[in-house]
């Protein structure tokens, strides 16, 4: 799940900063999800899903598709 967070956030030429401000939280915090340092919870998740357009099963790694719904 991990690498896909970063691999969508460099997709679309943003840096953790931008994302933790979308998420109202600091860079570190938004750091530790995408070394997997911290599980992400389930609010965290529907913000990022719908921020980046795809499912939460494809955040999480159960699908490959990222527009499975």
């Amino acid at each position: 799940m991990y690498p896909r967070l970063r691999s969508l956030r460099e997709d679309r030429d943003l840096n953790q900063t931008e994302v933790a401000g979308m998420l109202s939280m600091s860079q570190t915090g938004y750091s530790k999800y995408e070394t997997g340092e911290n599980d992400i919870p389930t609010a965290v998740l529907i913000k990022l899903s719908r921020f980046y357009g795809t499912s939460i099963d494809y955040l999480l790694g159960e699908s490959d598709d990222p527009h499975r719904y």
